[in-house]
């Protein structure tokens, strides 16, 4: 029921709701008594960026001081066109300083580098470079059990 794909609706748990009979909101709150609990570790989504109309796509990588992570990371997530938002160790002994990773959308490349722009505007951090996707694989959500 919520280990494959969710329903393309605005309210996809209403549905899986109802074919279990009880009422989005008991769903919703057996799920989330379920994950407190442990049972469910982690909740994840994957967008079809292309199925949901974005024709562009990017991870921006960004080198944020570590003291300004936690304050950072809620402000890139809480941007619209972010879908994704967490935190890597850098490796700079490689080469990679970058820290901290957000999979922005847009209708092109030029809006993804404007998402970008405004982003580090708003955090105040010039350090980052996008990495665009060429390709979209097929995607499969994960089943356990």
């Amino acid at each position: 029921m919520i280990q494959g794909d969710l329903p393309l609706d605005p309210h996809p748990f209403a549905i899986a709701a109802e074919m279990v009979g009880m009422s989005e909101e008991e769903f919703i709150a057996t799920v989330r008594e379920l994950k407190d609990r442990g049972v469910i570790r982690r909740f994840g989504a994957t967008l079809r960026h292309q199925e949901a109309g974005f024709s562009s796509n990017a991870m921006v990588a960004w080198i944020v001081p570590e003291e300004r992570v936690e304050e950072v990371g809620p402000i890139l997530a809480g941007f619209k066109e972010v879908t994704h938002c967490y935190q890597r160790v850098p490796r700079p002994d490689k080469g990679w300083a970058y820290n901290l990773y957000t999979m922005i959308h847009g209708d092109n490349r030029d809006l993804c580098v404007r998402i970008a722009a405004r982003m580090a505007r708003k955090i105040g951090v010039e350090e980052y470079t996008l990495l665009f996707s060429e390709k979209e694989f097929k995607k499969t959500s994960m089943e356990y059990f």
